[in-house]
């Protein structure tokens, strides 16, 4: 596995992103029609989604450069030297609730009316991500005999065999898209991003003793391990604040409905 360029400018990497990218805001319109999201809130969650991601990507590469930095302070700080997802995630979701706070009054959705869905439009894009990694070489694990070994260029050993934990992650990742997306689908599910943070945590805390991939430490743990952590007990927390959201948002609903009714009854009385 390596990445090849293809047509002599497109890397494998860079197509994965790409096919990631447009694999998340299919899945996020396509919920939205079957859904009967409004249109225009879907619009502002996709244009909102646009600018997250692009600042993801800068936190991803502020992120690591930090790690960086903590391991060899003597190299001093420098971006651009490799990216991490975690960091990317934390940044972009940071950026997508700023935005929407900032915004939110001029629509009458509000983001826990639609939060069952877009978890699954995170998770096939960074399926795909993964992919790209495989291609890559990045982010794998370390060199095997084993069967399961697969024959790549990493960064690190040149042409080797190595456990393939980019292929693991993203196989779980597609699982656990399948899994969210049908549960949006045909349960309406309301909890999809506590599965997300918790399942997700989990098994990247545990894929990450199969890694071969240095990123440095962080209050004694890879970086990765750490935030996976805070990913488990976030995914808890999220789960009780979106029964407490879920609950407010009936209540301010039935109370438009109820209020609603007395102006129409008292228009026709008027009448």
């Amino acid at each position: 596995m390596y990445d090849k360029e293809i047509l002599g400018f497109f890397h494998l990497y860079g197509l994965m992103i790409g096919v990631g990218l447009l694999a998340a805001f299919a899945v996020l319109f396509y919920t939205a029609k079957k859904k009967k999201f409004d249109e225009k809130f879907i619009d502002f969650v996709f244009y909102n989604g646009i600018v997250s991601i692009a600042v993801g990507f800068g936190a991803a590469a502020l992120f690591q450069a930090f790690y960086n930095y903590i391991e060899n302070p003597a190299a001093g700080f420098k971006v651009g030297e490799g990216i991490t997802f975690i960091g990317g995630l934390i940044g972009g979701i940071v950026c997508f609730l700023a935005v929407y706070f900032i915004f939110r009054k001029r629509y009458k959705t509000r983001l826990i009316d639609v939060v069952s869905a877009l978890p699954a439009c995170i998770i096939i894009g960074h399926a795909f991500g993964r992919v790209g990694c495989l291609f890559a070489g990045c982010c794998h694990g370390e060199p095997t005999n084993a069967w399961y070994g697969i024959t790549m260029n990493t960064i690190e050993y040149g042409r080797a065999k190595v456990v393939p934990v980019q292929l693991f992650e993203a196989i779980f990742l597609f699982a656990l898209f399948a899994i969210c997306f049908i549960l949006t689908m045909k349960k309406d599910f309301k909890h999809n991003l506590s599965i997300y943070l918790t399942g997700y945590g989990l098994f990247r805390f545990i894929i990450e003793f199969m890694r071969d991939d240095p990123r440095g430490e962080f209050l004694g743990l890879p970086p990765s391990q750490f935030w996976a952590i805070v990913m488990i007990f976030a995914g808890v927390g999220v789960y009780f604040l979106t029964e407490y959201l879920m609950k407010k948002r009936k209540a301010e609903l039935e109370a438009a409905e109820n209020l609603e009714s007395v102006e129409t009854k008292k228009t026709e009385e008027e009448k």
